[in-house]
């Protein structure tokens, strides 16, 4: 059996974010195996092969920041689509008091 790469393991994480949440960059690092990745995140979101299926824009930083430089449209892209998840934005920022995955280990 073949390994998972970092990549995979990120996009595994990514997927299972909720409609209505988000997740920081370090969440998801943490989740897919190492809290260090945080950039290997970026990375990987920013080279995402399937963003029906990976739903990256609900990544921002841990201050709740969307990306200024969001792959997939710019900042008002990601804007729009976590609005149409109902998640308010506000001045490019996310209430993690209130939106962010409250999850468990998968």
């Amino acid at each position: 059996m073949q390994e998972k790469n970092s990549y995979q393991k990120i996009y595994e994480v990514v997927k299972q974010i909720p409609r209505g949440t988000v997740a920081t960059y370090g969440q998801v690092a943490a989740l897919a195996g190492n809290h260090r990745w945080a950039r290997v995140v970026g990375y990987a979101l920013h080279v995402n092969p399937d963003p029906e299926s990976i739903p990256c824009y609900r990544v921002v930083n841990r201050e709740g920041r969307l990306s200024d430089a969001f792959a997939f449209g710019g900042v008002n892209r990601q804007k729009l689509l976590l609005e149409a998840d109902g998640v308010e934005v506000s001045d490019g920022h996310v209430d993690l008091e209130r939106y962010q995955w409250r999850c468990e280990v998968f």
